[in-house]
């Protein structure tokens, strides 16, 4: 295994017995003619039925639209892409010249498609279970953040939205300190809001989680005030 495929194997917490499929996941259709599309229609099935049965087993008393709306949150390509981000995987990508100067490495589609790409991978490298793991692992924060009487909208959404709506700035998010392994790291976050004396700290699994918490934090500090 080079150092290259070695590198993401220990963030993504998973060693890849035939490295080419990581390679071909993190290939992108500018980049070579057989590239990583396959392999994302493959993962976003694996992605769709492990997320599907994570939220029936978490919501037992959750009618079918509504698990479907969370289904939809959980899936879609902003999700999808925030995750990629957390684990770096654009600096990972193989791309074509053109994708590369234009900024492909950090664009939406093309991040969570790749993530697609590396669970089909993961599937067809292991099996259904191995790959089900590493998806629930990923989206441990997510699941964990969600309730059946919850909006449908991150605490970072919500934030904005009611900061927006009385006219006030942005918060401004900043790692304050990481620890541990890379594949076990704790991010801790500032939150700071022009009209909160105090910066709300929160501390998460990934940058996203801790964002999510300090978010949350902020925004229940707002509404007592």
């Amino acid at each position: 295994m080079n150092d290259f495929c070695r590198e993401l194997s220990n963030k993504l917490d998973y060693q890849f017995k035939n490295t080419d499929l990581l390679e071909l996941a993190l290939t992108h259709r500018s980049a070579a003619a057989v590239n990583n599309e396959r392999l994302e229609y493959l993962g976003d099935a694996v992605l769709g039925f492990v997320i599907a049965e994570a939220l029936y087993h978490k919501f037992e008393l959750g009618p079918e639209g509504v698990l479907t709306r969370k289904r939809a949150v959980l899936v879609k390509k902003e999700t999808l892409a925030g995750l990629a981000k957390e684990l770096e995987l654009g600096q990972y990508l193989r791309l074509g010249t053109g994708e590369r100067k234009s900024g492909g490495w950090r664009r939406d589609s093309i991040l969570s498609n790749t993530l697609e790409a590396v669970m089909g991978a993961i599937y067809l490298d292991s099996d259904f279970d191995t790959c089900r793991d590493f998806i629930l692992v990923l989206y441990r924060d997510l699941l964990a953040g969600l309730s059946l009487e919850d909006s449908g909208k991150d605490a970072k959404t919500e934030l904005q939205e009611y900061l927006q709506a009385r006219k006030q700035p942005l918060p401004a998010y900043q790692v304050i300190a990481e620890k541990g392994e890379a594949h076990d790291r704790v991010f801790t976050v500032a939150c700071r809001i022009e009209s909160l004396h105090d910066v709300i700290e929160a501390s998460g699994k990934s940058k996203r989680a801790a964002e999510q918490s300090a978010a949350h934090a902020a925004l229940a500090l707002l509404q007592r005030v």
